[in-house]
């Protein structure tokens, strides 16, 4: 059942891509339904988070009138960046697949490596308690 999933999740970004967009789509799905898609829309819409999932997500929350995912999976094309991630996280999504890992040295895999530094020893944002 997961490849139908993330066949879909895939199929979404490539369609995306042929639009001249980014190549990511996701799949959020309950019990083996789909409950919400989302592709990349960040360049189109100008909202830096515009992702696949995090549209997804939102697309779920305001369907259902919650922001409890609980049991609920998440299939993307691409590894979830630290944003869509945490979007997951505070919404309580219990699984999430993906089909390939960030690009080595891309901004996702950049966020990743600076999040495992304490904070005073983060180079890309000055990151202070007042």
């Amino acid at each position: 059942m997961h490849e139908k999933f993330m066949a879909q999740a895939i199929k979404l970004a490539e369609d995306n891509a042929a639009r001249g967009k980014q190549p990511f789509g996701a799949v959020l799905v309950k019990d083996g339904e789909v409950v919400a898609v989302g592709v990349n829309e960040v360049e189109a819409t100008f909202d830096p988070t515009a992702h696949a999932e995090t549209l997804a997500v939102k697309e779920a929350c305001q369907k259902l009138k919650t922001f409890d995912l609980s049991g609920y999976v998440m299939y993307a094309s691409g590894e979830p960046c630290p944003l869509c991630l945490g979007t997951m996280y505070l919404t309580k999504i219990s699984e999430v697949y993906y089909a390939n890992p960030c690009a080595p040295g891309g901004l996702s895999a950049s966020i990743y490596e600076e999040l495992k530094l304490p904070q005073a020893q983060r180079t890309m944002m000055k990151i202070s308690k007042l």
